[in-house]
C-alpha cells in the first residue's frame, strides 16, 4: 500500500481549482440578460447610479425573508469579499464595502472574477504551512480560533455556495423562457 501526504496548501488549491472548474461551466454559458434577471419581486439586484457606477441593493441587518440575489448581485458579491480577503491576504488595508462597485455588464462581471480568481490562486500558491496556521485576519477579525487555513477553506465553501446560486439561477431563467 502506497500512502502519500498531500500539504493542506496543496489540497485548497485542488478544492479552489476543483471549484472554480464547476463555477466555469456556468460562467461559460450566461447570457447578458442573465445578470439582471429578477426571478422573484423580493430581490436583490445591482442598479446603476446617476454618476454611472453600479451599486448593489444592501442592509446592515439582514432582511427576513432574505431578498432572492440576481445574478449581477452574486457576481459583486463574489467581487466583493474576495477583494477583502485578498486584501487581507496581501496586507493590504481592506477596501470598504462601498469601494467594490460591479464592473456594469455580465462580459466585464465574468472579466473580473477571473482575475480575482488569478489573484487568489497567487495568494494559495504563496502560503506556507506557517502561514496558515497564523490567526485569520478575516472575516473573524483576528479570533485566535480561526486560522489562515480557516479563511481559506471558507472562501472556497463561499465561492462553491456562491457559484451554485448562480447556476440555479441561470438555469431557472432558461427554463422559464420556454
Amino acid at each position: 500500500m502506497t500512502t502519500s501526504t498531500t500539504s493542506r496548501s496543496a489540497l485548497l488549491r485542488w478544492q479552489s481549482d476543483l471549484t472554480w472548474s464547476l463555477f466555469e461551466y456556468h460562467l461559460e454559458r450566461l447570457e447578458p440578460g442573465d445578470f439582471l434577471w429578477e426571478p422573484a419581486a423580493h430581490c436583490w439586484t445591482v442598479r446603476q447610479g446617476a454618476d454611472g457606477a453600479w451599486v448593489p441593493d444592501w442592509a446592515e441587518t439582514e432582511p427576513d425573508p432574505v431578498p432572492v440575489p440576481t445574478i449581477g448581485w452574486l457576481s459583486w458579491h463574489i467581487g466583493w469579499w474576495w477583494s477583502v480577503t485578498i486584501d487581507h491576504a496581501e496586507g493590504r488595508r481592506p477596501r470598504e464595502r462601498t469601494d467594490v462597485t460591479w464592473p456594469g455588464d455580465g462580459k466585464a462581471a465574468i472579466e473580473w472574477l477571473r482575475g480575482l480568481r488569478t489573484a487568489w490562486t497567487a495568494v494559495l500558491e504563496r502560503l506556507t504551512e506557517e502561514d496558515l496556521d497564523g490567526v485569520a485576519p478575516f472575516p473573524w477579525d483576528r479570533d485566535p480560533e480561526h486560522t489562515v487555513a480557516h479563511m481559506a477553506a471558507w472562501v472556497n465553501a463561499e465561492l462553491m455556495k456562491n457559484a451554485t446560486e448562480i447556476g440555479q439561477l441561470r438555469l431557472l431563467r432558461a427554463a422559464s423562457a420556454t
